[in-house]
């Protein structure tokens, strides 16, 4: 099995270039990850590299902006605690690293975890006792309390380095690694089943009962604060995750309809956020941002139009948050970036952001699955050619952030109590401590990287190419990242221009490149 290796190895090297001979106003840094083998691999062009084949002209306008960005990384599950708990503490440290340093890794900015259990968790589990309506027994140690191994069959039997490592010790080292700014948004996946009615099985399916509406909302807002004592603010919340998916999931789920969802967030959620401190609805980028739907963006428009067009409930919604799945579907539907713009232009002071997307693992070849064809519950697709096309048109659609499923799993995408086996960016192997970055890992590496909160999409054109599709932005130090992805089976070259320099870059087949443009003093 071939691994790929973190970004530590590859070592920045400064590259100028002009295709007009001039002196340049931009120092250029090309990285390119390819299915030949390059994994963020930084590569070299000169004056003298004519081009060769067709050019495909590009043309930066630094000035004119869109939307701004928020960050880009994965999720903290309990499963991704776990797998850090089987390694040794100074690989764990280092994985840790890898993800969240912007110098020598990912630089992930933006994450997301859950409330409650959820499909990555080694147990279904809540915050209160049965039947407690006061929440008096309202507590977070589960997320605290670490692992003893006797959580369910695939967890059982494995030793662990540290069995008090958890969710929450783990959202506090990774804050520790230098320089590490990263946003949080928490997302419920079921409330207790005491409160719920029509469940098939344990927290699974079924809907939360109207009559406890009220207690749920304060519920959520408590876990808020409680995070908060523990030294972590959370940054973002959905009331429910994907609130279409309880008649048939195999784990934690909840039903709301638009309706519901419109409701409980006007008449309970909302306001017991205002009353506790937690959101302020004069300033909705002050506090809590509260994110609507967090469901499949195939049928975002049809759920997030009746809370956003009623004022009441409106006002305490900061945006909205959506997912990817229907894998097979997106491509034929042109990634939906039509429902995106209209969401755009028809509610231009929301945002959106991406909150979820995973494919399921083929454990036998967990790197090569994600350049050739690939089958799982969605479909058939090529897994780096998908999320490539997904996360540039998200963005060049108006998405302000992109956030994938669990970040650490192990080699077989465990432990999941449901057979539900996920890749992911980073895997762990619980029993030799083997550690493999994916190609999903680089892929997100090319945004997450270079790409740094607060910077602003800009205008990036040229001549349609069928295969080549491409986004740029401009960061708060001035700096401009093009991310360009190459899906054809031929080379081809790009001529960047931007204030009046010009810019020659070669990309491969099969490639995506960052090209990292920073001005000159």
């Amino acid at each position: 099995m071939r691994f790929a290796f973190p970004l530590l190895q590859f070592v920045a090297i400064i590259v100028l270039v002009s295709s007009c001979g001039s002196n340049s106003s931009y120092h250029m840094d090309v990285y390119q990850t390819t299915k030949q083998g390059d994994y963020l691999k930084l590569i070299s062009r000169n004056t003298s590299t004519k081009a060769q084949g067709k050019v495909i002209s590009l043309n930066i306008e630094p000035d004119h902006t869109f939307q701004e960005f928020i960050g880009f990384g994965a999720s903290f599950t309990e499963s991704s605690a776990w797998n850090l708990a089987t390694l040794p503490i100074t690989q764990r440290k280092e994985v840790l690293n890898q993800l969240f340093s912007p110098t020598d890794g990912a630089g992930f900015t933006l994450t997301r975890t859950h409330i409650n259990s959820c499909d990555y968790s080694n147990t279904h589990y809540t915050y209160v006792d049965e039947g407690d309506t006061e929440l008096s027994s309202f507590s977070i140690q589960e997320d605290l309390q670490g692992f003893t191994g006797d959580e369910n069959d695939q967890v059982s039997g494995i030793p662990l380095e540290d069995p008090s490592y958890d969710l929450i010790p783990m959202i506090l080292e990774a804050s520790q690694v230098q320089d590490a700014k990263f946003k949080i948004i928490a997302s419920p996946w079921s409330p207790p089943s005491w409160m719920k009615e029509g469940e098939t099985a344990t927290m699974t399916n079924g809907a939360l009962s109207p009559k406890y509406y009220a207690i749920w909302a304060e519920y959520l807002s408590k876990y808020v604060s409680a995070y908060k004592e523990q030294g972590i603010s959370i940054w973002g919340m959905t009331p429910q995750n994907e609130p279409l998916h309880a008649h048939n999931a195999r784990w934690d789920s909840n039903g709301f309809t638009p309706e519901q969802g419109r409701d409980f967030l006007k008449d309970h959620l909302g306001p017991q956020l205002v009353k506790d401190g937690h959101l302020r609805i004069d300033n909705l980028e002050d506090g809590l941002k509260v994110l609507i739907y967090d469901h499949n963006k195939s049928t975002l428009l049809d759920y997030v139009s009746l809370t956003y067009e009623d004022p009441e409930a409106s006002k305490y919604a900061w945006g909205t948050a959506f997912h990817w799945y229907a894998s097979s579907k997106l491509e034929e539907n042109d990634w939906y970036t039509n429902d995106l713009k209209q969401h755009k232009s028809t509610y231009p002071n929301k945002g959106m952001i991406h909150t979820e997307s995973s494919i399921d693992i083929e454990a036998n070849d967990p790197i090569d699955q994600y350049w050739r064809v690939s089958k799982d519950y969605a479909g058939t697709f090529i897994p780096f050619q998908t999320y490539a096309y997904d996360i540039i048109n998200d963005l060049n659609s108006g998405t302000q952030g992109y956030i994938e499923w669990c970040m650490i799993l192990s080699n077989e995408g465990k432990p999941n109590p449901y057979d539900n086996f996920n890749s992911a960016p980073v895997l762990v192997n619980p029993k030799t401590h083997e550690v493999t970055y994916t190609p999903l890992y680089y892929l997100i590496s090319h945004f997450s990287k270079f790409i740094r909160p607060e910077a602003k999409r800009i205008n990036i054109e040229g001549a349609n190419q069928d295969g080549i599709i491409y986004t740029a932005a401009k960061n708060p130090d001035q700096s401009i990242a093009v991310v360009v992805y190459n899906k054809n089976e031929k080379s081809y070259n790009l001529d960047l221009s931007i204030a009046n320099e010009s810019y020659m870059v070669n990309i491969e087949p099969n490639t995506m490149q960052t090209i990292h443009l920073r001005e000159i003093d």
